[in-house]
């Protein structure tokens, strides 16, 4: 079968072409650092100090296998993960085009209104958070309609580099600029209650992102693929870049909240707006008004970085799904301009007129998500193992022995919450 992904045979490529191919992987990263990073990684720190690291770098080394699926599968067959869905069957495609879509929604007003609010931090005169939302949309839709994957691929590393050093300088400056806390200031909450089981769950199954995300990082390789000679190694190389370095991150930004948050008596805020607002003023209280640009500037590239590149990453897998379920042989860039319109337009409405069903909408999503998440990551398993692929792409027997405690671990977190949230 002739790959519809120029997949090359070359074996290898020295470190600054591998450097060069740097893409899918890097856009996953930055889809992968809101939320989960930002909020959920920082917070962990703040409530529980140092006690969730193991677990954070446990439950990114689980879910490798899943993640790295979605390049071994598109570079394998030339086929996005979304055309794998479809081949085992229709109702999977449709069930996926629902989530998938109700995802893209909520999603993306969601991380409208948190880049709104912390672009309000850089603006020196009052303007409503409307405005602000249509500001940040306006730019985001300017960049992806003038460049589209290009523009992405280029602004996706712009952010992810400006992301790590910031808030690398925000740790150096927490760990040799702040007050100690006292000792006897310090919180001794364990994460290891059934009072904590709602947050441990919900921050390990979206650590570091919902596993629906590989089908957008399949996408962006395809669309890779159409500009650049792909190998192997060089996919590979990307995706481990992208995905390690979130791996860390997570620890970074937990290291930020147990630095700067945990032990200070400060209740913490559980919301993603009401969190970023207290870890700036922190800052600035702790090391200096100074850093609270620092902070905000870090906060703003994390949430940002997740807006533009869910927005085009939802919408690609959306208007790939439509193409399928029409039987239709190649996808349109109107129909996936068009989606991003119509996600845009839903998004901004949402903001609009039904700001107060935002919260509710995304505990949806987000439950749904989690839901999901050992779903995909079974189906990603199946498609890989029961594909015929170069011996460069197939799954070793080490990866197969993680997978399956992988499996396991998502299953049993599911199992838990689903416990947690309606029987316990």
């Amino acid at each position: 079968m002739e790959n519809a992904v120029p997949y090359s045979e070359q074996n290898t490529r020295s470190l600054s072409q591998l450097v060069k191919s740097l893409g899918p992987g890097i856009m996953m990263a930055a889809a992968a650092v809101g939320g989960s990073h930002l909020v959920a990684s920082t917070q962990a720190g703040a409530i529980y100090g140092w006690q969730l690291a193991s677990l954070i770098l446990l439950v990114n080394l689980l879910k490798y296998p899943f993640f790295r699926c979605g390049v071994q599968y598109t570079l394998g067959t030339g086929e996005s993960l979304v055309e794998g869905y479809s081949k085992l069957g229709r109702p999977y495609l449709w069930l996926f085009f629902a989530l998938t879509s109700i995802s893209a929604v909520v999603s993306t007003a969601a991380l409208l209104l948190f880049s709104a609010s912390l672009l309000s931090y850089f603006i020196p005169f009052q303007l409503s958070i409307h405005v602000l939302s249509v500001v940040t949309l306006i730019t985001c839709l300017a960049i992806l309609f003038a460049g589209q994957y290009k523009a992405l691929d280029a602004l996706s590393k712009i952010i992810m580099a400006l992301l790590t050093i910031s808030t690398l300088l925000a740790l150096a400056f927490a760990v040799f600029g702040s007050t100690p806390t006292p000792s006897n200031a310090i919180s001794t909450d364990s994460p290891w209650t059934l009072a904590a089981i709602g947050f441990i769950v919900v921050t390990m199954g979206w650590m570091p992102a919902p596993i629906e995300v590989t089908s957008l990082s399949s996408m962006w390789l395809k669309s890779q693929s159409k500009h650049t000679s792909v190998t192997a190694q060089s996919a590979l190389f990307d995706f481990n870049v992208g995905y390690i370095g979130t791996a860390l991150l997570a620890v970074v930004f937990l290291a930020l909240g147990a630095l700067v948050l945990h032990g200070t008596g400060t209740k913490v805020a559980m919301s993603g707006a009401g969190f970023t607002d207290q870890l700036i003023g922190i800052y600035a209280s702790t090391i200096g008004e100074w850093s609270r640009y620092l902070i905000a500037i870090i906060a703003f590239f994390c949430i940002f970085g997740s807006t533009i590149t869910v927005l085009d990453g939802y919408c690609r897998v959306i208007a790939e799904s439509q193409r399928l379920l029409k039987n239709q042989s190649e996808q349109s860039s109107k129909v996936f301009l068009n989606w991003m319109i119509i996600v845009s337009v839903l998004s901004l409405g949402i903001i609009f007129f039904w700001a107060s069903a935002l919260l509710p909408m995304l505990n949806f999503a987000m439950i749904m998500a989690f839901v999901t998440t050992p779903i995909y990551a079974l189906l990603n398993y199946i498609l890989v193992t029961r594909t015929p692929l170069p011996s460069a792409l197939k799954m070793g027997p080490k990866l197969k022995a993680l997978s399956i405690v992988g499996l396991i671990y998502l299953f049993g977190f599911l199992a838990l919450f689903i416990w947690w949230k309606w029987l316990m």
